[in-house]
């Protein structure tokens, strides 16, 4: 068992890796934090505002803004993107918040989406578009964000299935993230369900799009999410998945025809290894620290390290895995330290990427880290708190 109380410790250090890895998706060095919850039982999810001072971290404002069944957000300026994933078969939202200085939230306008939104990404000149991933609806959608108190929906598509009788989750197509890629003139979705990057070449003028040929994984790989990463010339792609726990990683190549070329350079575990994970492991987020050469990655329900809470008590903890990737695009195993609880689902750094803020799924708690820039390493606790109900996202404030 890899232990470590209530301090994160290097393990394993040495591996040899090369996968999967996203753009960043960390926040500032703000002390304001954003979390959303789905509900416990017949509850509703909330949109928390949590504040840090010192050593405490507490909930400041609650809203429900985002609907009954919050998740994913993006900041753009003074206004708060926020998606309801609407459980039960029903169409999801998509809403835009002003963000009021007392950590209030006024919904500005919104619109309907395919079904299940679990992911969104800015995208277009002057940022003017906002692409969706619905995980439940089997498709994406595309927005005019223009104007935030008059959202438009440009296109919502529902992609085919594979159609070969897989089972659940892959008996349809299931887009898990919505990813820019670095020149901005492609969006890219991990389809869970289909085993497939979608891609789609946009006009950045008019924030139509033309879709791709996809990359096709071996049946059952299940990609979750991703990123771009560049180094010199070279553009490189990591996927984190979610079925098989593999991290994938891949060079990318920009064709004359407007297309992408996935080469795959490396394919191994969440971990690093070709070790078998506890049977119920299930990868989630992956994320690139602000302006360095680290990836983390989350995984969930491993129950194999240990974190000590406030109160004392030391309880079991899944890993945040850190890798640093070199400039031919292969990753090395830098530490595995504990999350903080038991589905870290999400987790997002700050800007300068000295903190790392994770959010606990199945143990209610959100958790600050401090992370050493210079090693990539997550270091002691910062901060903790309970929420109600089950955060399923953390940012920091811009």
């Amino acid at each position: 068992m890899r232990t470590s109380h209530g301090v994160a410790v290097a393990l394993g250090a040495g591996f040899q890796l090369a996968t999967a890895a996203p753009v960043c998706g960390g926040g500032s060095t703000s002390d304001t934090l954003w979390v959303t919850t789905y509900p416990i039982g017949d509850g509703a999810g909330e949109l928390l505002t949590l504040k840090l001072e010192g050593s405490k971290l507490s909930s400041v404002a609650t809203s429900d803004t985002c609907g009954p069944f919050p998740s994913w957000l993006t900041q753009v300026d003074d206004v708060l993107y926020c998606v309801n994933e609407a459980w039960g078969g029903q169409n999801g939202d998509l809403a835009a918040l002003q963000i009021g200085a007392d950590s209030s939230f006024t919904v500005l306008s919104s619109g309907k989406t395919v079904g299940g939104p679990v992911s969104t990404i800015v995208y277009g000149n002057e940022g003017r578009g906002l692409a969706v991933a619905d995980y439940a609806g089997g498709g994406i959608d595309t927005f005019d964000i223009s104007d935030p108190a008059a959202i438009k929906t440009l296109v919502s598509k529902v992609f085919p299935g594979r159609d070969d009788g897989a089972a659940p989750p892959q008996e349809q197509a299931r887009p898990h993230e919505a990813i820019l890629d670095p020149t901005g003139e492609f969006l890219v979705f991990p389809d869970l369900g289909a085993d497939l990057i979608r891609v789609l070449k946009v006009d950045k003028a008019t924030l139509e799009y033309t879709e791709k040929p996809s990359y096709e994984f071996a049946r059952g790989t299940g990609p979750r999410h991703g990123a771009f990463y560049q180094s010199g010339d070279n553009t490189y792609f990591y996927v984190v998945c979610e079925l098989s726990n593999l991290l994938q990683g891949f060079s990318v190549a920009y064709n004359e025809d407007s297309s992408l070329t996935f080469t795959q350079l490396y394919n191994a575990t969440t971990h690093g290894a070709t070790d078998a994970l506890p049977e119920e492991t299930a990868a989630a987020e992956i994320f690139l620290a602000p302006n360095s050469n680290f990836l983390t990655v989350s995984s969930r329900f491993e129950r194999e390290l240990s974190y000590t809470v406030a109160n004392g008590t030391e309880v079991a903890s899944d890993p945040l895995i850190t890798f640093s990737i070199d400039a031919e695009g292969q990753l090395t195993h830098v530490q595995t330290a504990p999350a903080g609880g038991i589905n870290p689902r999400h987790f997002s750094f700050n800007s300068d990427g000295s903190r790392v803020a994770s959010a606990l799924q199945s143990d209610g708690r959100v958790v600050i880290f401090e992370r050493d820039v210079t090693t990539g390493k997550i270091g002691k606790v910062v901060a903790e708190t309970d929420v109600a109900g089950m955060p399923n996202f953390v940012s920091f404030k811009q």
